[in-house]
């Protein structure tokens, strides 16, 4: 006999957190490699750091924004992008400290190290990031709260229909 089992709760929870992953790996490995090589240009660790990671949060914002949690199209895209500049935040206030941490003990550390750190720092702060994004940047209409959408009302989700389990479906369910 079926049930509403949490399941498709699980499997969607599942498939966020593979691809939110895999956005990971992508935005850390573009943030560590800015990092490195404005480093390299003569640029003091912070700056760059900086630099490197306001890219990669605008990069890795887009990629989960639409990969990892199906949201497309224009609606609320600001706001989103402005959500994420908090948890931005938060990461840049991590990795800055770290790396304020290591220029106190190791005054001459090289780039390897230093890039070491903010990947560190940066690991770090992933939990939260994808909280964020999960329970308050990307929230679905079946969350509810302040962006949950009316039934039958417009979504987040490519207007007129929104993926659930991979499959395409309209906000009415007819197809």
């Amino acid at each position: 006999m079926p049930s509403s089992t949490p399941a498709p709760t699980v499997g969607r929870l599942s498939q966020q957190l593979v691809r939110f992953a895999g956005v990971g790996v992508l935005s850390t490995a573009l943030h560590l490699g800015l990092f490195a090589a404005v480093v390299r240009g003569g640029a003091p660790s912070q700056l760059a750091n900086g630099v490197a990671l306001v890219i990669a949060t605008v990069v890795n914002t887009a990629l989960n924004r639409a990969w990892t949690f199906g949201v497309t199209g224009r609606r609320r895209l600001v706001a989103h992008h402005g959500q994420a500049l908090v948890v931005f935040a938060i990461t840049y206030a991590a990795t800055t400290v770290a790396l304020a941490v290591l220029g106190a003990l190791v005054p001459g550390a090289g780039t390897l190290a230093q890039t070491c750190v903010v990947a560190v720092a940066n690991v770090l702060s992933t939990a939260l990031r994808f909280v964020a994004m999960r329970r308050w940047i990307f929230r679905t209409p079946a969350s509810g709260g302040p962006t949950a959408a009316a039934p039958g009302g417009p979504t987040d989700r490519h207007e007129p229909a929104y993926a659930i389990e991979g499959v395409l479906e309209s906000p009415e369910g007819d197809g």
